[in-house]
């Protein structure tokens, strides 16, 4: 009896430990993976860094160097785009200036969401784990440092799967992957990167670009408005989304102020433009509008407007999304 009772009492054992991991591992792991995102989050706001970063998609590859620094007075930033027309971005804080060499046009705009490499994440709310199953996989190195690599997959088929690599000393996302069931369809990735060091006032200052008189400054106006001022509302949207701004826009290329709603479910963003459709002028044709990478575009007209919504999301969730807009009367 008793050479049987020991082996009996160790497989209970055993099994009971097993039972437990099995209940607990997960709930651990998107626990830590959830802990990361909020690192994610903050990092950029809170660290100096300078480096070089490729954006892929569709066989495209575009190449952009980034400087980041960080004082008293807050967040100060450039980025210069190395590949096709010239683009170099000054930021202070929420305050943008976009020089064009070429066209010899400066565009100042006031950023109103945080949505630039390698600044892509909100701060996250406990939300987003309704809708992404989150987890960590495994280190690798990228662009010389080690990286927790995140990787957060739909639990429907309205939204892409993410897969993110994590400075892990800093928090600072090193590279960034937008995938469609198992294919990445848009990719940032820094291929050189220096993070904490100290970085001169001097490599932020426009004045070194020698903007002379010759230059045009075009102001893009943006009016943030309260909840509820614009007409247009939303039916039923897909699972997880939810307006978070909505504001009026002076857009490239717009004669007059167009009207922009904002919805996230904390990681895709979707905006919905909407603008009159002049006299005179042809209507606009429906349908989708191909992008580049994770971008897709879908086109309806509604009562003399336009309607246009752009996202990061299918095809599908783009289509509900447009076409759950209406107007108040």
């Amino acid at each position: 009896m008793k050479n049987l009772t020991l082996p009996v009492l160790f497989f209970l054992f055993t099994f009971l430990i097993k039972v437990v991991n099995a209940e607990s591992t997960p709930h651990s792991s998107e626990s830590a993976a959830y802990g990361w995102l909020q690192k994610i989050a903050a990092a950029p706001r809170h660290l100096n860094f300078r480096g070089t970063f490729v954006y892929s998609a569709n066989g495209h590859i575009e190449t952009s160097k980034i400087t980041h620094r960080v004082d008293l007075e807050g967040e100060h930033e450039k980025i210069e785009v190395l590949d096709g027309i010239a683009r170099i971005v000054y930021r202070n804080n929420d305050e943008m200036k976009c020089y064009m060499p070429n066209s010899k046009k400066i565009y100042t705009e006031k950023r109103w969401f945080r949505k630039f490499f390698p600044d892509l994440l909100p701060q996250p709310s406990k939300r987003i784990k309704e809708y992404y199953t989150i987890e960590t996989v495994t280190q690798e190195r990228i662009a010389g440092y080690d990286s927790q690599v995140l990787r957060l997959m739909p639990k429907d088929s309205l939204r892409y799967g993410y897969k993110f690599w994590v400075h892990i000393d800093s928090g600072l996302l090193l590279k960034a992957a937008v995938i469609d069931k198992k294919d990445i369809i848009e990719q940032f990735a820094f291929t050189q990167i220096e993070i904490g060091d100290e970085i001169g006032t001097n490599l932020l200052d426009p004045a070194l670009l020698k903007a002379s008189q010759n230059w045009k400054t075009i102001n893009l106006s943006t009016v943030v408005l309260v909840e509820g001022e614009l007409a247009w509302q939303f039916g039923e949207l897909p699972a997880g989304f939810e307006k978070v701004a909505e504001m009026k826009r002076n857009l490239v290329g717009k004669s007059m102020m167009v009207d922009h709603i904002v919805l996230s479910d904390e990681l895709a963003t979707v905006s919905v433009f909407v603008e009159p459709i002049k006299e005179n002028s042809s209507s606009p044709i429906p349908g989708f509008y191909s992008s580049r990478g994770a971008i897709n575009i879908y086109v309806r007209e509604l009562r003399d407007n336009k309607i246009t919504t752009v996202g990061e999301v299918p095809l599908n969730t783009i289509k509900l999304i447009g076409d759950a807009v209406f107007v108040q009367n």
